[in-house]
């Protein structure tokens, strides 16, 4: 990653997914990471060990009880001397910890905060995770749970970018400033193609097009996707069928594993993969 945010001071106290994922973006700009962790570690630690390490990797690790009077003292030393600090409370919280905006813009007129929720008002204080955000938006197909924490990681990358803009524009205009990030818009704007049918299953990436769906090859699976024109021309060449019948481009992936036929699509250009299960 770059240098960018070089000299740059961010204090988290955000566990779990969102948060650490942003803050581990941050330190990879440039930024000196400061992580704040209940006296019972980050719930990631215990779920995934390898990847808090990843993700913890160059930051300093502080663990506080910010509900007593010696923790809060401690989280004000280390704000008084950043410049933004990302928490994950419920808004109800925030006060009883101290680190509403405005107290704590009072207190360090010189900061920033991103506040990650779950839901925007006026559902501020409703429980939620990444689950329950991408069940809302309809993008959970039961029985099968989410292999992707799409509202989580969406989140973290809409915190990357909400602490760059309260940044800019501290420098443009000399004052901090204070963004919410909610994980249920994260996956409710992940959600679109649905709604608008793009990935439903009568939609064109939903598998209702031939040449854009997955097939049984003869040992796994394997992805195409071949949308446009000049793609699907050149691989029904070089299958000899054509892409456009469902059964006969079925049949023809049936012949080959699916590693080998993602090397041989390596090797002539063409959008079809191997998945990996």
């Amino acid at each position: 990653m770059t240098s960018s945010l070089a000299g740059f001071r961010i204090v988290t106290t955000a566990v779990n997914v969102p948060g650490p994922v942003a803050a581990a973006t941050l330190r990879g700009m440039g930024a000196a990471v400061v992580k704040v962790e209940p006296p019972t570690g980050d719930p990631l630690e215990k779920f995934a060990a390898a990847w808090y390490a990843d993700l913890s990797a160059g930051m300093d690790i502080v663990r506080l009880d910010l509900k007593t009077n010696q923790g809060r003292g401690r989280i004000d030393e280390l704000l008084a001397h950043a410049d933004v600090l990302i928490t994950s409370s419920r808004p109800a919280s925030l006060p009883r910890l101290g680190l509403s905006w405005p107290e704590l813009h009072r207190r360090h007129p010189q900061l920033c905060q991103v506040a990650i929720i779950g839901y925007a008002a006026p559902r501020h204080d409703v429980a939620g995770h990444d689950l329950t955000y991408q069940a809302e938006a309809g993008l959970v197909k039961p029985p099968a749970m989410p292999t992707a924490l799409v509202a989580d990681l969406a989140g973290a990358q809409r915190v990357v970018i909400a602490v760059l803009d309260l940044l800019f524009s501290r420098v443009r205009t000399g004052g901090p400033g204070f963004e919410e990030v909610s994980l249920a818009d994260c996956a409710d704007l992940f959600a679109t193609p649905l709604r608008h049918g793009l990935t439903a299953g009568t939609g064109i990436l939903g598998g209702h097009y031939a040449a854009y769906n997955i097939y049984p090859a003869r040992d796994g699976w394997v992805a195409v996707a071949a949308l446009e024109p000049h793609l699907r021309a050149a691989l029904a060449r070089e299958l000899g069928v054509d892409v456009g019948d469902r059964t006969a481009l079925a049949a023809a992936l049936s012949q080959r594993p699916a590693a080998d036929w993602h090397t041989w699509a390596g090797v002539r250009g063409l959008p079809l993969s191997a998945v990996r299960t």
